[in-house]
């Protein structure tokens, strides 16, 4: 049977920024239950008094794992080195039966220079290549009989070095990404690997995000 408080912690569950808000104690109580009034009312299919909203409010406690919190906090302590790699360009390609002949001509030319910057991603119907825009004719070249739906430049990259056992750690990638759009960050493109983390967002972001991040670990 629904109730008042199990509304409540299904509304703040389900809104990171709310949460946020309340762990940090910057969110009126009384404002806050009577924005609630109306979804909570709607909830119990009966009319509820803002009090009644406020008490559950105050009462609310976040989910707590402290072996989980503990691991968390160990392992943004040994986060390893923050790198940024600027003037990148974004590449959105249809996949083909030809895309990965085209895409290894790409391979066979960068592996000679190992300063490029180069990440390859594989969906369903689309592939997207982020890469050095020093090589941009080089891509234009190669993928000149593929059916390309994108293009943006002006990109930069910040990749991040995990620990050993991060995949393990809950909550690792949510914690970045609420502090990333806590400060109001858009993200253009995100690529992982088993130890590294990369975000790619436009330039005139890129300072911005990187002290978003390294207020992680300080």
């Amino acid at each position: 049977m629904k109730t008042i408080a199990s509304c409540v912690q299904d509304i703040i569950v389900a809104s990171p920024f709310l949460e946020e808000g309340l762990s940090r104690e910057i969110i009126n109580f009384s404002a806050l239950a009577k924005e609630l009034n109306g979804p909570i009312s709607k909830m119990l299919r009966k009319p509820i008094k803002d009090g009644a909203i406020m008490m559950a409010l105050r009462r609310y406690q976040q989910p707590l794992n402290l072996e989980n919190s503990k691991s968390l906090k160990k392992t943004f302590n040994e986060l390893g080195d923050i790198t940024v790699r600027s003037n990148l360009s974004d590449f959105t390609f249809q996949n083909s039966k030809t895309l990965i002949h085209s895409h290894s001509q790409i391979l066979e030319k960068i592996s000679e220079n190992h300063q490029t910057f180069y990440a390859f991603t594989r969906g369903m119907f689309e592939s997207n290549i982020i890469i050095s825009t020093s090589e941009k004719e080089t891509v234009i070249k190669a993928f000149k009989n593929e059916n390309q739906i994108g293009l943006q430049e002006k990109l930069s990259a910040i990749s991040i070095y995990l620990p050993k056992g991060n995949s393990k750690i809950v909550g690792l990638y949510y914690q970045i990404f609420k502090r990333l759009a806590w400060e109001n960050i858009t993200l253009y493109e995100v690529v992982s690997t088993t130890n590294e983390f990369t975000i790619v967002v436009e330039d005139y972001l890129v300072d911005k995000a990187f002290s978003a991040i390294k207020r992680l670990i300080d």
